[in-house]
Parts: structure tokens; sequence; C-alpha cells
């Protein structure tokens, strides 16, 4: 966020296309014209003038749309030379009125757009704050994020990630608040809040995973939501020891990760799923920490179901294994930026819930370590 004594003001780019849309009065003003000349009086195209300010209305600021307005007034005067009987003043107070209550429409209009500009600026800064860049490389690991919202103005919602080096290694978090709007978005600020505290001090995943449960709990108790009676959220954490070529998951109710290397996919499901989220006190508290080889070379792919569950015309979910086997790009960026290609494409470029992925791959030659699983 660019900050001065003159804030800095972004306008939206607009396309080709929308660009000769907004030539739309200036053309029907003139076919209006062109058929009020060309036709006999008995026609009386000319009383059709007064749409072209109310059109404009829509499209232009204040100035020109008044501007266009007595253009039709000079039109309508004009026309009256050439053809008597035409109504004349009668048309030309409709110009008048209509092109007085555009300008005001339009005044409203360019209110109500930079009042949405400033909400998107408050929205854009909210969205940095809570899902920050990541730095890209951390302790010989490539990281690369990905979010997508579903709605282009809503900009956040409740999928969040985050990547810390900590005395215990890389350790990440990639999770799904259920539910949208600002009930998700306060829920998915409160796991990450914890979590960057937690990641440093808990010497376990099961100590941050207890940590965010207290305050998913707490969240949910001190903000309810009507028809919502409590929050929830599905999580995966990983730890990427110091020197080590292991990995450490622990999977709350989360789509298990990938791991690919030369076309092939390791999908690392829990050997003992754990609850999600602050539901511990109806499914049980145990947490399962599974250990897998990370390898050099090797790309980790966490995401939020927003990518596994993307459906094309047909309802199909978004292949992502054989997807993911099918790649053969070297750096994260690439494969994230392929991924989101690929999702646009499979659901006709509209996604129906928020996405969010993080692409790791490891570019040290770590020792390797005992593979397993821990309780």
């Amino acid at each position: 966020m660019i900050m001065s004594a003159r804030p800095w003001r972004r306008r939206p780019a607009y396309s080709g296309r929308w660009e000769a849309a907004r030539l739309a009065p200036l053309i029907l003003t003139v076919l209006i014209a062109g058929l009020a000349f060309a036709t006999p009086r008995e026609i009386a195209f000319s009383r059709l003038l007064p749409v072209a300010p109310a059109l404009a209305a829509a499209m232009w600021p204040v100035l020109p749309t008044m501007v266009l307005g007595a253009f039709c007034l000079v039109l309508m005067i004009v026309l009256s030379f050439f053809h008597t009987d035409l109504g004349t003043p009668y048309t030309s107070a409709a110009i008048i009125a209509v092109t007085l209550a555009a300008a005001y429409g339009s005044h409203v209009r360019l209110q109500r757009e930079e009042t949405l500009f400033q909400l998107r600026l408050v929205a854009d800064a909210a969205q940095t704050v809570l899902l920050r860049p990541l730095p890209r490389r951390i302790e010989g690991v490539e990281i690369e994020s990905l979010y997508l919202a579903a709605q282009e103005q809503a900009r956040i919602g409740g999928d969040f990630y985050e990547a810390i080096a900590t005395p215990h290694g890389v350790r990440l978090l990639i999770g799904d608040v259920r539910g949208k709007g600002l009930s998700a978005v306060g829920a998915a600020s409160a796991v990450i809040s914890c979590f960057r505290e937690a990641a440093y001090d808990e010497p376990d995943l099961q100590g941050i995973v207890h940590r965010l449960e207290t305050t998913v709990t707490r969240h949910s108790a001190a903000f309810p939501v009507q028809d919502q009676p409590e929050h929830f959220a599905t999580a995966l954490l990983a730890e990427i020891p110091h020197g080590g070529g292991r990995l450490r998951l622990l999977n709350c109710g989360h789509p298990p990760p990938l791991i690919a290397h030369s076309g092939k996919v390791r999908v690392l499901e829990p050997t003992i799923p754990s609850p999600p989220l602050n539901l511990a006190s109806i499914i049980g508290d145990r947490y399962w920490v599974d250990i897998v080889s990370f390898a050099p070379g090797e790309q980790l792919l966490l995401y939020t179901d927003g990518v596994s569950e993307t459906r094309d015309h047909m309802g199909r979910f978004f292949p992502l294994p054989d997807w993911m086997r099918r790649q053969d790009l070297e750096h994260p960026r690439e494969l994230l930026d392929q991924l989101h290609r690929d999702l646009l494409r499979h659901s006709g470029g509209r996604l129906d819930d928020d996405i969010a992925a993080l692409a790791l791959r490891r570019t040290t030659v770590p020792d390797r370590g005992i593979i397993g699983a821990e309780g």
C-alpha cells in the first residue's frame, strides 16, 4: 500500500470492448438525428433524442452528459427549421428535464463508484494483512502461493495460508473456514494470528493445533453468526525440519497434499484423520502426525477444497492428481500459474469457491530421516 500526502488512486482499467460501448450515447444521437432528417415528419424520430443523455448517465461523467444533452437540444431546434409541427417545445422540454436528471444520476453513480473503489482498497489492505506475501525461499525451500476469490468483488474469503521459518524448521499452515463473508474472514484471521505465534513457541505440531483449536472455539463464542451456531475450519499443518529429508503433516479434515517428482505423484492421505478445528469436543482431540520423505527436487502442493472440487459444465471435479502427474514444471511459480490457467479452463472461467494453494520445492540436499508416524 502506497501512502503519501495525497493518496494514490487506482482507477479500473476498461477493456477495449467497454471503451467502444462508452461511445454508444454519441452513436445513438447521430443515428436518431440521421433518421429524423431522412424520414418523413410523421414518423418523428426526433422524440427519441432524450434517450441519448439518459444512456450517457450510465457511462459518462456529469459534464459530458450535460454537453450531450445540450447537443440534442440544438439538434431539435435545427430540426424544427426543416420540419414544422414536430412538437419542438415539448421535446425540447423533455430533453432538458432528462438531461438534468441524467446529470444528477451520473453524479450519484460516480460517488458510488468512488465508494466502491475505496472499499476495494480497504479489502486489498485487509488481504495483505491476512494473507501477507510469503518469502519466495525459506531455508532451502522455494515457496509460492496462489489465492483466487470466487467473487472478484469480495477479494478475501475464508481460505488462508501461512509459511514461517522457526527454530523447529519451516512450518506451514493452510485451511478453509466453513462459510463465507466477514464471519469466515474473521475466523481465518484469528487462526492465522494464533499460528504465527504458536509456530515459534510450540515444540511440535500437536501443540500448535491445540492452540488453534482453542482460538477458533473462543472466536466462535465471541462472534456468533446467525444460522451458524459455530465456526469450524479444516486445516493442514506441515513442518520441514532443519537438514532432514522429512515432512511432518497433521491433517485436520483437510484435502490431502500431493508430492510430485518425475511424473510420479504421492497423495498424502492421513494415517488417522484428525478432527477439524472447533470440532474436537464432538469428535475427540486425538491428533496424529504423519512423517513422509521429502527429497530434493520434489514438489509439494498444499491446497484447499476449492481446487479439487472445481467442476466443469458436466459437473466433473478437477482431476488434480492426474493433472499433477502430467506436469513437468521445475519451479513452484510455474506450477501454480499453470494450475490457475487450467482451473479457469476446466470451470469455464467461473469459480464457485475460494481457492488457495501453496507449492514448495526442496533445493538443498538433506539427510535422510526415519519415515513413519507419530501420535
